[in-house]
């Protein structure tokens, strides 16, 4: 019963996916705006067969997933390591959260002109960007997690002599872990939009690059082809991470 209603649904997602890709064809066909300016799903797959028979758009989405991949792990351990540390202390909650309470209001393009100035147009710019920005919803995640420890498990831990690294990971995270999962994949779909923004800026390489070249070329199907495979990242990632976390919680469903 229950993989029947899997099937429905997973064939009722694909059926409202190709309902949208023929309304987008309707659209273009009809000429409602010039077709340089809206191209259609196949002048999209021309231009995307084209990118990849070149090798730029594998090129380009490689180096995509590596900032991708590197700015987000960089945030996850500072996010994570950090509100472990915050939210199993009201002493440490009590000194930083004003400074949290400053710095996480601010958007990532806020603080972009101070990391160019001090890192340049480099991966190292990109990446700080991504982390300032995915950090966050990891860190205030795991801080609720940790925090939201039930009183009788501490006391427990106390009673058996547990040390704090002990503590922090046999009591507190398996009760913190889903929250983090949350954040980690909060902060994923965050690290796709920056390293995104980041490439525009930087304009070195990347599917972001290719988007904002394709833009100033007046090249509407390059510009559409990219962010059909921004999309394909999207999907995937969230995917494979639905799965990493069904897997790191299966204890839940015990």
């Amino acid at each position: 019963m229950k993989a029947s209603r899997q099937m429905f649904w997973f064939l009722a997602s694909v059926g409202v996916f190709v309902v949208l890709l023929a309304g987008w064809q309707a659209l273009a066909d009809a000429r409602l705006l010039p077709r340089a300016f809206f191209p259609g799903p196949d002048l999209t797959w021309r231009a995307l067969q084209r990118g990849l028979a070149s090798g730029d758009m594998l090129q380009d989405t490689f180096t995509t997933l590596r900032r991708l991949a590197l700015g987000w792990a960089l945030a996850s351990v500072i996010g994570v390591g950090l509100g472990a540390i915050v939210g199993t202390s009201a002493w440490a909650r009590a000194w930083v959260a004003p400074m949290f309470e400053a710095l996480r209001p601010l958007p990532a393009s806020a603080i972009a002109p101070v990391v160019m100035l001090l890192l340049g147009l480099t991966d190292a710019m990109i990446l700080t960007l991504i982390a300032f920005g995915a950090l966050w919803p990891m860190l205030l995640t795991t801080v609720h997690g940790f925090s939201s420890i039930h009183p009788r498990r501490l006391e427990v831990a106390q009673s058996l002599g547990l040390s704090r690294v002990e503590l922090i990971w046999k009591i507190a995270l398996p009760g913190a872990l889903p929250d983090i999962m949350s954040g980690l994949r909060l902060g994923l779909t965050v690290a796709l939009i920056l390293v995104v923004v980041g490439e525009m800026i930087t304009v070195q390489g990347g599917l972001g690059s290719s988007i904002l070249l394709a833009a100033r070329a007046f090249n509407a199907p390059g510009i559409f082809a990219g962010i059909a495979v921004l999309g394909v990242i999207g999907l995937v990632t969230n995917a494979f991470f639905a799965w990493v976390e069904k897997y790191a919680l299966r204890w839940q469903r015990r």
